[in-house]
Parts: structure tokens; sequence; C-alpha cells
């Protein structure tokens, strides 16, 4: 089974921006020597709480320091760029770590204000044409515009033949029809709509179509937001940390970027019970926003949410406030996994 990490950047209580980055770098070394398949950086901007805004950077940094794990984007938002910018970047990134470049690619709102701000015409309203994006930026990819297209016979590096793996990131049923018409990669965020997660996945698999962008058979992943300690009692409290940041990204509004991930004692002193005592193991059927207990709970939950969804992949997410609790997760994960 392969295991691999989303990493946001988390700037732990009391630390900094730079701290943040330098673990990041340090996750991503520690995931390759304990035999994680990937690890993605996010994009999230004007974003207290995590310092990974642009993912490129890291891929770069980290491909310096690691040897064997596949690099990633989870994801470049690419409503804000242009398709050729994105493929160009993707391809130079694959030219210095050949066959383990992931662009992983998806679309979300910042706010008002970092939407205009990425915005280069800000006199006419963004065009919803996210399909058309990602269609051109495969295009760019394979070389594959149609013989008329102005774009057609322009090659990105022409002496790499590589391709980065390409990934179409999404949390809604939209997202999962697209990247099965396309025929590429599709990775589905179970910690935004868990309920959503396995119809989602299934429907992909089933609708999948090859069309030359590097996949003949479906590639699905789910990413989980995991919270692993020695015991179920330690991962209960660890958990706090995520709960509390999305108790307090519910109640920050405009003032979301603010939002820092609180250390896990802090948090349960702000959280409502309600927001304390929510589920982290499947009940009835229903899948939590986080998963969290020992090794064997925690493996026991994800091996039943990999069987509802046929997902090929986890991917983990964390929230969890202290480095070095966090690389202990991964490596209790690792161990758990037989990695």
């Amino acid at each position: 089974m392969k295991l691999s990490i989303v990493d946001l950047g988390n700037v732990a209580p009391g630390t900094t921006e730079k701290e943040a980055l330098a673990d990041s770098l340090e996750t991503a070394r520690n995931a390759d020597a304990r035999g994680f398949h990937r690890i993605w950086f996010a994009e999230h901007h004007l974003n207290a709480g995590g310092a990974s805004h642009h993912p490129e950077l890291l891929v770069a940094a980290a491909a310096m320091r690691t040897d064997r794990i596949r690099l990633g984007s989870g994801g470049v938002l690419l409503n804000h760029y242009s398709p050729f910018k994105v493929a160009e970047m993707f391809k130079q990134l694959e030219a210095l770590a050949p066959g383990r470049v992931d662009l992983g690619i998806g679309r979300a709102t910042a706010g008002p204000i970092i939407d205009l701000a990425l915005q280069r015409d800000r006199q006419h309203r963004i065009q919803a044409d996210h399909a058309q994006q990602v269609l051109e930026t495969l295009a760019w990819l394979y070389e594959d515009f149609p013989q008329e297209h102005p774009f057609a016979g322009h090659r990105l590096l022409r002496s790499v033949p590589e391709v980065p793996q390409t990934w179409l990131l999404g949390s809604s049923p939209n997202g999962s029809q697209l990247a099965a018409a396309v025929g590429i990669g599709y990775t589905f965020a179970a910690f935004i709509n868990p309920a959503g997660a396995a119809g989602a996945l299934r429907a992909y698999r089933e609708n999948f179509q090859p069309r030359g962008h590097g996949l003949e058979t479906p590639r699905a992943i789910l990413a989980v937001n995991v919270t692993v300690a020695d015991t179920d009692d330690e991962a209960q409290h660890l958990v706090n940390s995520a709960k509390g940041f999305y108790a307090r990204l519910g109640k920050a509004g405009r003032g979301a970027g603010a939002v820092t991930v609180p250390h896990p004692d802090e948090a349960a002193k702000e959280m409502t019970v309600t927001e304390n005592d929510e589920p982290t193991s499947i009940v009835n059927g229903r899948w939590p926003r986080f998963v969290a207990g020992g090794p064997g709970t925690v493996r026991v939950t994800l091996e039943q949410m990999l069987a509802d969804s046929h997902a090929d992949e986890l991917m983990v997410q964390d929230l969890i406030a202290e480095p070095d609790a966090r690389r202990h997760n991964h490596a209790l994960l690792a161990e758990a996994f037989g990695l």
C-alpha cells in the first residue's frame, strides 16, 4: 500500500514561517528515509497558520535534499495562473528531479483580496474556465495541441522527454468527472468533504477514459487528516490542534488568514463540547473529518476508508502543532503500514 504526505508548512505555536519552511524540508527528508511514496506541498496565500505558499519552491528545495520520494504540489491553484507558466515550471522541475515530480492541480478562492492580487486583468471578472485550463496545461505537457492551433509545435524543454505525473485535486463530484474525462490521476480531499469521498472516487474509476496523458488505467488517491500517537488517549489530545484550527476558521470570517494552529491544550479550552467530541473514527458508516488514535486503531479506520473508496493510495495531512510529534506521527504510520 502506497502511503504519502501532503505538507502545509505548519507554523508551530511560538515559531516563525522560516522555521516552518525548514521543518517542511526536514519532513520531506524524513519521509524519503521512511519509505513514503510522495510528498506534496500546499498552496495557501496570506495564511498565518501555514508557510507553504508556492509549492514549486519547496519541490525544488526538497529535490536537492532527497533521493527517492516523489515531490509535487497539493496543489497549484490553476484558476490564478497561465497554463503555459504552470506546465513549463513543472517540466523544468522534472528536469531537476527526473521521474520524481507530480503536478497536482486544483482551484479555489483564497478570498476576494488574494484573488484580485493574483489576477492579471483586474478590469474584468475572472471567467470560470477551469476545464479549459486543465486541457491547455496537458496540451503543453504532452504536445497535444491541434495542428492549426497557434501553440502547436512550440515544445517545452525540448531535450527533456520526461513529463511530470499530472493529478487533479478536488473535494466534489465535479472534479472526479473532469479527471476521468481527461484521463489523469485524481485525489479527493476527504478532510474537506468526508461524506462525498467514497462516491466520487468510485465514480472516477468507473468513468475513466485514457486520453494519452500518461495513464492507461485510473489512479486515485484518498487524502485524509490523520493523527497517530503511541496511545489512543495521546492521539485524542494531539488531534485537538486540528479540531481547534477548523473551529477557529469557522469563527474567523474574513479574518481567516490570521488563524494559526493552536497548541492542543489551548484548543481544548477554546472549543465547544460538540467540537471537542467530534468523532475521529467511522461511526454508523459516517467518515470523520479527522482520524486519530494509536497505530492499530488508525490502521483499522484507514483500511475501511480505502476499501469503501477503492483508492490506490493514501495521502495523509496533519495539523499537529509540534514538529517532533508530527514526525513521530509519520514514523508510526510508516510502521503500521509496513513501509
